[in-house]
Formats: structure tokens, C-alpha cells, sequence
């Protein structure tokens, strides 16, 4: 079994996913439509990985209009697809929601709390208020259909799944501290990071996050397995 993942900044890799493949056998490999050139074909892969990024999903940029087709035409085929961060906001642009500014800016550690659906969801079976990383100033509408999974107090759609196969999620589930830390020192985030009231803890609940990526990113994948 193989991934696909879209990776948009050198900097924001799979982390913490590539431990949970790992362990399932499951291999990957990236395609940096950003950096030019065609990257790999998504038919080749078992389920495709849209990873997060500093810029927006509404900019202009060619390779986030390929991505969003990739996106629509795996949904169709009821693919699996998964998001996180930019990347969720990719898929409900892709699915045609609306991608804007959130309230407020999501930059750390906050409480997400789990949805009625989510207690019933292969993936977030059992969970109903966790503290998890976020980094992001958008947030998205939800694609016609689609189920909201996850909530938090500055941003209600952080997490969704739209037909049997595609989740999109908010939250960074994926980061190591050593992640958050490289994160705070890149060029391309320096004004999130100066707009900070005080230095963020990379490990603050790192332990947990662990945890969390295991099971739900497990589960993720043993839908491609046809486990799920």
C-alpha cells in the first residue's frame, strides 16, 4: 500500500504520520507540485495526503487548482483523501465550500471538542475533548453533505468527513515538538510567531498528541487497508 502526499513548504512534512505508516507497512511518497513539475500520478497511490502551508487555498496559485481537481476526482471515486490544515481547506474548496478569514487566529495549543457524529466515526470513535496544535488564520464552510466531527471555541469547522472517505481536519495532529520548534524559526511564519503574547510550548501536550495520531491516523489508514 502506498500514499500520496502533497507536501506545500519543505518544512511542513508527515511528522508523526509517517511513524503510523511504519508500523502498518504503508509507504509514501511526496509530490511537491509547489516546488514545479508534474509529481507523481495520484492513480498509482491507495490514498492521497494534502499537508498544510503558509499560503491560502484563494491565492493564485496553479498547482492548489491541480490539487483541488485530484481532490474531487479521488472523491468520486470514493478514494481516500485526508487534509490537514490548508489541506482540509483545500478539500472543501475542492467539494465547494467557501475558504475565508477565521475571527481570530489559532496559533498553539487549544481544546477541540468532539460532535455527536464523531462518537459514531471510525476515526474519532470515543473522543469528545482533547487539547491539540493548531496553527491557521482560516478556517472553511463545510462542503454540502459533509459531517462536522470537531469544534473549537475560536473556529467551529475544525474537523470534517465528506462522503464515506474524505476527512479534512484543522488541527495538526502530525507535529513533533522538535516540528513546532522548526516551525517558530522559519521565515515564512515569522509574523504569526511576533503577533504571539508569549512563546509557544512545543511539548505541551505532545505525549497525548502521540497518542491521538496513532489512533486516529491508524484508523485512517486501516480504511485503506479495508480494515475499517
Amino acid at each position: 500500500m502506498r500514499v500520496c502526499v502533497f507536501r506545500h513548504i519543505p518544512f511542513e512534512g508527515v511528522g508523526l504520520l509517517g511513524d503510523v505508516w511504519s508500523a502498518r507497512g504503508i509507504g509514501y511518497e511526496y509530490a511537491d507540485l509547489a516546488a514545479g513539475g508534474s509529481g507523481p500520478d495520484p492513480r498509482d497511490f491507495d490514498g492521497l495526503v494534502f499537508m498544510g502551508g503558509p499560503m491560502s487555498v484563494n491565492d493564485d496559485l496553479p498547482y492548489l487548482r491541480i490539487e483541488e481537481q485530484m481532490i474531487r476526482d479521488a472523491a468520486a471515486k470514493e478514494k481516500p483523501v485526508l487534509g490537514i490544515c490548508l489541506g482540509a481547506q483545500l478539500i472543501a474548496k475542492a467539494l465547494g465550500a467557501a475558504v475565508r478569514k477565521n475571527g481570530a487566529k489559532e496559533i498553539g495549543w487549544y481544546d477541540v471538542d468532539f460532535t455527536a457524529h464523531a462518537v459514531q466515526d471510525p476515526l474519532f470513535r470515543g473522543l469528545r475533548r482533547e487539547t491539540v496544535f493548531h496553527w491557521h488564520g482560516e478556517t472553511f464552510d463545510l462542503p454540502e453533505g459533509a459531517v462536522l466531527l470537531a469544534s473549537s471555541r475560536l473556529c467551529r469547522n475544525q474537523a470534517f468527513r465528506a462522503g464515506r472517505n474524505a476527512y479534512g481536519l484543522q488541527f495538526h495532529l502530525e507535529v513533533t515538538p522538535e516540528m513546532i520548534a522548526d516551525w517558530c524559526g522559519q521565515d515564512e511564519n515569522c509574523g504569526d510567531v511576533r503577533e504571539l503574547t508569549e512563546p509557544l510550548d512545543a511539548t505541551c501536550n505532545a505525549v497525548r498528541l502521540r497518542t491521538l495520531s496513532d489512533q486516529i491516523f491508524g484508523a485512517w489508514c486501516d480504511s485503506i487497508l479495508g480494515k475499517g
